[in-house]
């Protein structure tokens, strides 16, 4: 099993041979502040059954820790301090006063009814509620969890604490809480980063063909999205097909069908493709926006998209990076390209907080306006050092971490 938290090292090895950070933050940045692992159980079932849950704080100098939750058979240590590591340098790049962490439980959700995840949910909240706060740890969505889970952590935690404290969670429902755009935030975010893109090298959405790996929440969103804005979708994929169509989808039937069969797979105005040959088609942008480790040393060369953009957490391995650096192959990286996540949920928190609500419009001005910012000052770094697009947005979420490293130790 390749080893996620070894490729942020080695990121961060590599950011350092172009600019000089304090040794001492360095050191920190090396291994979380907290690891909490738990024993989640189902005890309802016939035949008790035991997974392994984790909630990693990475570091909280710019402000509580925050991350997503996810439930996923491949959950591991090594993925979630990646994870919390990833989200540490993502608040930072997002210039929010939330630091990074993540979560998760080792289980395949698909093989859970509906009362046995919420048997679950509860049990993982329970066992990690004591390091769980609103200025302390916030967790929210992300693989194979959503606002449902969100509504029952928060449930769960007014059981222990007498009351119910909405800002401990983010990704909540409207009734609980939650954010109007916070379900196409990320998505959006990476909307209008890919446009900004488009916009400097002079081209427009009606000229792009694109490609989305993954058809979760983040890839059917950004399908939606792009679809509308005249993208031309040429092939998707989800965990059990890819279709293809050089013509272009009709994402809108795609997704009634996603709805319907719970897959992309055989779609009538499609050819099915493995998920390999898809990364690997022909097209003007690629966006990884399924799990980590997806283009590594093995298919780099074999990619042909001049512009990556990373809707998912590490999908490109450092390795490929450098194979991708060197065919002039642009990677915008998840911890700029995919922050609209949680930039909402920051917003969300400070919904909650002050008990004022936004409309969807005003959130996505001020996701636009904080997106676009960091996107300006990450291009300048890359401009700056002549380097790629994920070693200057190491570059700027690092120098904002160092500035808050040393003003605390006065």
């Amino acid at each position: 099993m390749k080893n996620p938290f070894r490729n942020v090292l080695t990121q961060l090895k590599k950011t350092q041979k172009i600019i000089n950070i304090d040794q001492r933050l360095i050191k920190h940045l090396k291994q979380p502040d907290k690891i909490i692992q738990v024993k989640v159980a189902l005890n309802k079932t016939k035949k008790l059954r035991i997974f392994k849950g984790y909630r990693v704080q990475y570091n909280n100098l710019m402000g509580p820790y925050k991350g997503g939750i996810r439930y996923d058979k491949h959950v591991n240590l090594s993925e979630v301090k990646a994870l919390a590591f990833w989200m540490t340098l993502k608040c930072g790049v997002a210039q929010i006063p939330m630091g990074g962490g993540k979560g998760g439980v080792s289980i395949d959700p698909d093989k859970l009814n509906e009362e046995q995840l919420e048997e679950l949910s509860r049990d993982y909240f329970k066992k990690i509620s004591p390091d769980i706060g609103s200025d302390l740890d916030i967790p929210a969505p992300d693989v194979n969890t959503n606002a449902k889970i969100m509504d029952v952590f928060v449930d769960e935690y007014a059981k222990f604490n007498g009351k119910k404290d909405y800002g401990i969670v983010t990704g909540k429902s409207l009734k609980n809480g939650g954010s109007k755009g916070r379900e196409e935030a990320t998505s959006m975010g990476g909307l209008i980063i890919l446009k900004q893109h488009l916009k400097k090298i002079r081209k427009k959405p009606q000229d792009i063909d694109m490609v989305i790996q993954g058809f979760g929440n983040a890839g059917a969103n950004l399908a939606k999205l792009c679809y509308k804005q005249g993208f031309k979708i040429i092939a998707v994929s989800d965990s059990k097909s890819g279709v293809y169509n050089k013509n272009g989808l009709d994402i809108n039937k795609l997704l009634i069908q996603k709805e319907k069969k719970g897959s992309v797979k055989n779609f009538k105005e499609a050819t099915n493709i493995s998920n390999e040959k898809l990364l690997e088609l022909e097209t003007d942008v690629l966006a990884p926006s399924a799990m980590e480790n997806q283009i590594t040393q093995k298919n780099a060369f074999k990619i042909k998209s001049p512009l990556i953009i990373e809707l998912a957490n590490g999908p490109v391995t450092p390795k490929a990076d450098e194979i991708l650096f060197k065919k002039n192959i642009d990677v915008i990286p998840d911890i700029l390209a995919n922050s609209g996540g949680v930039i909402v949920s920051y917003f969300e928190w400070l919904q909650n907080k002050k008990g004022r609500y936004w409309s969807k419009q005003k959130v996505f001005e001020k996701l636009k306006k904080y997106i676009l910012n960091s996107f300006v000052q990450v291009d300048e770094n890359k401009k700056k050092y002549q380097t790629d697009f994920r070693t200057a947005a190491y570059i700027f979420s690092l120098k904002k971490l160092e500035k808050k490293y040393i003003q605390s130790l006065k």
